[in-house]
């Protein structure tokens, strides 16, 4: 899965789909997840990037992955 190239981020967390016209913010652990699809980093190796540097438990940290990922996927930001 990888951000759909069409999708530009800012430092701060503003999100544009070029595609589609759509805009949004988001936070900063938002904005990293963001460069990391970019970057074509698994859900694996966000995860573990995720729990590395924040204290969250893995359950809570695999949940709100996903949900943000699901999003994104329900805004058509990503690609499969």
């Amino acid at each position: 899965m990888k951000l759909k190239k069409s999708v530009a981020i800012s430092e701060n967390g503003f999100v544009f789909n070029a595609s589609r016209g759509d805009s949004f913010s988001t936070n900063p652990t938002g904005t990293q997840i963001l460069n990391w699809l970019r970057e074509g980093q698994t859900d694996t190796e966000m995860k573990a990037l995720l729990l590395k540097k924040y204290e969250i438990d893995e359950a809570t940290c695999e949940k709100d992955l996903y949900d943000f990922i699901k999003m994104l996927n329900q805004q058509n930001l990503i690609e499969a």
